[in-house]
C-alpha cells in the first residue's frame, strides 16, 4: 500500500466538500506500473444521481480507458468504507486490493453491515485494508455534516 495514493484520494475529497458533495474521494491504481489509471470523488448531488459514488465513477472511468470490464492487478483507494453497491462494484471488477480510510459503521459494507466479501454469493474478494490516514478522513466527513447542520 502507498500512502501517497490515499492521500491523493484525501484531496479529491476536500475538492467534493468544496463543491458541497459528501467528500469522498477514491483513485484507481495500476499497481504493477505504479500509476494511477483513474481518481473521482462524490458527484451524486451535482448529477442528480444516487449511484453517483467515487468508487463507480473511478471503476467506470478506468474500464472506459482501458476498454475492458475488469480490472485486474488494480487496486483502489478509497476514503471512506465501501457501501453494499461499491463492494459489488469492486468485486465484479476484480479489484486485487481494496484500501480505505475511515471505517463506516452505518453505511459501510466491508468491515461493517452486510460484510458483502464474506458472502457465499460473492465470487471474487480482493485483499482489504482498512483505518488509512482514518482520522483525517474522518474530520472531513464530520466536518462537513456539521456544517450541513448549522445551515
Amino acid at each position: 500500500m502507498q500512502l501517497k495514493y490515499m492521500q491523493r484520494a484525501l484531496e479529491l475529497a476536500q475538492k467534493a466538500a468544496q463543491e458541497d458533495e459528501v467528500p469522498i474521494g477514491a483513485v484507481l491504481v495500476d499497481a504493477q506500473k505504479d500509476e494511477i489509471l483513474a481518481e473521482a470523488y462524490n458527484q451524486s448531488a451535482h448529477v442528480a444521481d444516487a449511484t453517483a459514488h467515487a468508487e463507480m465513477i473511478v471503476l467506470q472511468k478506468a474500464c472506459q480507458k482501458l476498454g475492458q470490464n475488469r480490472l485486474r492487478g488494480c487496486d483502489l483507494y478509497v476514503t471512506l468504507e465501501p457501501c453494499t453497491m461499491c463492494a459489488g462494484a469492486i468485486s465484479f471488477s476484480r479489484i486485487e486490493n481494496l484500501y480505505f480510510g475511515a471505517y463506516d459503521e452505518k453505511g459501510g459494507a466491508v468491515c461493517n453491515g452486510v460484510k458483502f466479501f464474506d458472502a457465499a454469493t460473492c465470487h471474487h474478494r480482493p485483499h482489504v485494508e482498512g483505518g488509512i490516514l482514518a482520522e483525517e478522513c474522518a474530520a472531513l466527513l464530520k466536518n462537513f455534516f456539521q456544517s450541513k447542520r448549522k445551515k
